[in-house]
């Protein structure tokens, strides 16, 4: 007996009660709030956040809540709440994969801003074409390789331990936290409070701690390295490094927004080169990902699963999605016809690199194949901007949606889901999100001067928009000096990949997250701050109580802040 026949006759439950229509509208509805509260997240922070185990809690103390009222007749099953992660999943990632980078970053370079309906054709038929992408390497990377996917095991395992013992204290610290965070946003918006707490010296460099729980919530879930690197970051950023541009006459105005048109320049020369760097590291990903791209066909003649979504799936929505894909790159971004069919194949490599390296390590690559194919596209398309976002928005979006639906059919391996209907409930999840997303970017960013502000500061914008001047421009476009902090920047991104490559786990944490050091170098110092004394007041609250009760008290406060404030800046813009 084979390991998948095993896994059919014993821990398969078959196709019944999963994708049912409660399921389905409770996973639209929750993916459509956590669109909002990542979108309002990423432009904050630069940071997208994981929203399957929020979305899993919330699911449960709602039905639990009808069960106990006896409102439902049988009861929200474990599968369900499973087709609910899956469909907010998909629908909450909407913001990543280069979505809200790409298309903001557009805007801030050209002013352009394409109409709503072609953005949500733009953003569906991207995500729909990594979906399709990960339905053959299902069978390889989860029935057979067995990759770990860490946080998956850990959301299936999570959701056992709620529908095992009917435990409903996550959900209610999560409405609780989530209640307080909210009527903070309000009674802060409503200026009754400070929205920072500084002094007028260290203000003025952005330095200070920021009024906000979702920068505290988001912080507390931080692993401590990125936590202390982010807060070496601000420091050298803000307190170094600004001062001395402005001492040496390059910016002659001391604020963030002047500041950050200096800082953006070393910091995407350090995201990029760390990225790129840890690219290149992993030549074996790149080789089985060629050599698994290459045996898709031979892979299909062998027998599946009945209950596997079937691998000729992934050539019919290759063959009808692709043709869309490159009409709108040629008809919305002037992306030549030649160029867009050459990127459909670079997509595809991109999303089984991305897909593999997620089963690996947890971490989904889209920051290297975002400046990568900003790399490949300018080679190819020199001095066109547009064609230098756009096309690397088809590849990172492609990489994150193939790497999400995997992560989501690792926790079905693991509880025995039905396959089929979790790839239809990615679709589900899609949609919304791309119905969301669009609509609510529009609003909230009514033109491209919110963009860098300390409102929205927009770090994963800023570099996209940086790496994108330079490939098309070349250095004459750069401040005085940016040149010779772009090339240490870039030196340090490399010698800290490769000291993560060679050093064990315990050296590993004493070395600044390249990552972090960039970010913080276009977020206000104040937000790295924040975020910082998020992650302290995380390990204090973990000496005192489980882990287990963190998680859901940061969601509730990442969701509650980053909804409401979704819905007061929309406000605002209406009224």
């Amino acid at each position: 007996m084979t390991e998948e026949e095993r896994w059919v006759r014993e821990v398969y439950q078959g196709p019944h009660h999963q994708l049912t229509l409660r399921a389905a509208l409770m996973g639209m509805a929750l993916g459509a709030v956590l669109c909002l509260s990542n979108l309002y997240v990423v432009l904050r922070t630069g940071w997208s956040l994981g929203v399957t185990i929020t979305a899993t809690i919330v699911a449960f103390a709602f039905f639990h809540s009808l069960q106990r009222a006896g409102v439902l007749r049988r009861p929200f099953s474990l599968l369900e709440n499973n087709t609910v992660a899956s469909i907010a999943s998909s629908g909450g990632w909407m913001t990543g994969g280069g979505n809200m980078a790409a298309l903001p970053a557009l805007l801030l370079l050209t002013g352009a801003r394409p109409g709503g309906w072609a953005m949500f054709a733009w953003f569906s038929l991207i995500a729909s074409l990594g979906v399709f992408v990960a339905i053959p390497l299902k069978r390889q990377f989860i029935n057979r390789e067995k990759l770990p996917f860490p946080m998956s095991v850990a959301t299936a395992e999570a959701l056992r331990t709620m529908h095992g013992t009917g435990d409903t204290r996550p959900g209610k610290l999560l409405l609780r936290s989530s209640l307080v965070a909210s009527l903070f946003t309000v009674v802060r918006e409503l200026h009754w409070i400070p929205s920072r707490l500084t002094t007028s010296s260290l203000g003025a460099w952005s330095l200070g701690f920021d009024a906000s729980v979702v920068l505290l919530g988001g912080g507390s879930l931080m692993k401590p390295r990125t936590a202390w690197s982010l807060l070496l970051g601000a420091l050298l950023t803000w307190g170094v490094l600004a001062p001395v541009v402005v001492a040496q006459g390059v910016v002659t105005t001391i604020d963030f927004k002047a500041l950050v048109q200096f800082t953006l320049w070393p910091a995407a020369a350090l995201l990029a080169s760390a990225a790129l760097t840890g690219f290149a590291l992993q030549g074996r990903v790149v080789l089985k990902a060629l050599d698994e791209v290459r045996s898709l066909l031979r892979r299909e003649a062998s027998a599946e699963p009945s209950v596997e979504a079937p691998a000729w799936w992934f050539f019919a929505g290759f063959a009808v999605l692709s043709p869309p894909l490159v009409v709108l790159m040629w008809w919305l971004f002037g992306i030549p016809i030649w160029a867009g069919v050459l990127a459909m194949p670079l997509a595809v490599l991109v999303g089984v690199i991305s897909a593999r390296v997620t089963g690996e390590t947890d971490v989904t690559p889209t920051k290297a194949m975002g400046p990568l194919t900003q790399l490949i596209a300018g080679a190819a398309l020199p001095a066109n901007v547009t064609a230098n976002v756009m096309s690397a928005n088809v590849t990172a979006g492609v990489g994150l949606h193939a790497a999400d639906l995997l992560s989501d059919l690792k926790t079905g391996w693991v509880l025995g889901a039905d396959p089929r209907k979790q790839v239809y409930a990615q679709f589900l999840g899609l949609l919304v999100g791309a119905a969301v997303v669009v609509p609510a970017f529009n609003l909230m960013v009514p033109d491209a001067s919110v963009l860098g502000s300390e409102q929205f500061p927009a770090p994963a914008v800023m570099v996209w928009a940086g790496v994108s001047k330079v490939m098309a421009l070349g250095s004459s476009g750069l401040p005085a000096g940016a040149q010779a902090a772009m090339l240490v920047a870039a030196l340090l991104g490399v010698v800290l990949v490769v000291l993560e490559a060679k050093l064990s786990e315990q050296q590993k944490r004493w070395v600044p997250s390249p990552a972090a050091l960039g970010i913080a170098m276009v977020i206000p110092g104040a937000t790295a701050l924040t975020m910082c004394a998020g992650a302290l007041l995380g390990a204090l609250a973990r000496r005192r109580w489980p882990a287990e009760s963190l998680t859901p008290v940061a969601s509730g406060l990442i969701a509650g802040e980053s909804v409401t404030g979704v819905v007061l800046a929309l406000v605002k813009v209406l009224v």
